[in-house]
């Protein structure tokens, strides 16, 4: 970060801003919080791309934008505040034992999942198979899409009301290691090795089984895969299955990192953010999920630094995801689901 230091004055110099102005460029606070706006960035990324996996599975099969996603993903989310306080997780550190809070950790994992999964699978048999059977255009998937978001999101509205859930805590979030003069904290280890093992599992699920091959095969050429022996809508309920489960995992990671974050519209954003990552890495690409998620997480923390707020998180997303579209719309990797080598 030497350089980046020693490059402070000549940055100034060039994008300084007078003091009437509603932008200003703080280059000093980014060099200071250089790495600790990477690990954190890395943190949310870690949760961008495992939402963005599903967008990207959905996509290669479908060729579909699923928007209804990100109200999988707040389900889940729903399913971990109420399966931890279920079991007397509260605001409060927990005085429990290591061993009992990984137990209780794994089941509301395993909770989550299955809930976000079975949310994924009715969205696909309600609302996208009888579209599917109509053979209706793809503006009509993408509007339904959009209309069983805010179906779901409202139906949260009516049952939590607009208020946040309580704020759940799961453990004490202490330091592990110092790097490069940053914290490392204990939920940075599980959220990103957690995350990482997750993307890796599915990329070798989806290149070395026969679910994947089917997976494949529907993403290259539905006709042929089923003329094939190739039962597609069960590859499109696998399909929808997986991104849940996913998504449920994520949404764990999310009240671990932020245990006051769960509202009726909490993950509207956070869907945009991750359909973002999917893009930027390449939407129908898994490796690209992964790294999109890493690089939109770090790059928009650098964002709120320079820019003095975390609210241009996602200004700067955004902006991202339109200069993507503009200059590479393939995304940085580029390949979509059905190009995959095993």
């Amino acid at each position: 970060m030497t350089a980046l230091h020693a490059a402070v004055p000549m940055l100034n110099a060039l994008a300084s801003a007078d003091e009437n102005s509603w932008i200003s460029f703080h280059w000093q606070e980014l060099a200071d919080n250089f790495w600790n706006a990477t690990f954190d960035g890395l943190t949310f990324g870690a949760i961008y791309a495992l939402v963005a996996l599903g967008y990207t599975l959905v996509y290669g099969v479908l060729n579909l934008i699923n928007f209804a996603h990100s109200e999988v993903f707040i389900t889940g989310a729903y399913a971990v505040v109420f399966t931890l306080s279920a079991l007397g997780f509260g605001a409060s550190v927990p005085n429990l034992g290591w061993g009992a809070i990984i137990l209780n950790l794994l089941l509301a994992l395993v909770v989550a999942m299955v809930v976000s999964s079975l949310v994924a699978l009715g969205v696909e048999r309600i609302a996208y198979k009888p579209l599917r059977a109509r053979n209706a255009p793809r503006l009509v998937f993408l509007i339904t899409a959009i209309g069983m978001s805010f179906v779901i999101q409202y139906a949260f509205f009516w049952w939590r009301g607009a208020v946040a859930e309580p704020s759940v805590t799961m453990f004490e979030d202490k330091p592990i290691f110092i790097i490069f003069g940053s914290t490392i904290s204990l939920s940075t280890l599980i959220i990103v090795g957690a995350a990482v093992v997750m993307m890796v599992g599915v990329d070798q699920l989806i290149r070395r089984t026969r679910v994947g091959r089917g997976i494949r095969a529907v993403a290259q050429d539905p006709d042929t895969a089923t003329l094939m022996g190739v039962n597609r809508e069960r590859i499109i309920m696998i399909t929808f299955v997986i991104g849940g489960a996913l998504a449920g995992a994520a949404a764990l990671f999310y009240v671990m990192k932020v245990p006051a974050g769960v509202q009726y519209n909490g993950g509207f954003i956070l869907g945009i953010k991750a359909f973002t990552a999917a893009v930027l890495g390449g939407i129908g690409n898994i490796r690209g999920a992964l790294l999109g998620g890493l690089l939109l997480g770090v790059i928009g923390n650098y964002g709120a630094w320079l820019l003095g707020s975390a609210q241009w998180i996602d200004v700067v997303s955004f902006i991202i995801l339109i200069l993507v579209l503009m200059v590479r719309p393939d995304g940085i990797l580029g390949s979509n689901l059905g190009k995959v080598r095993a």
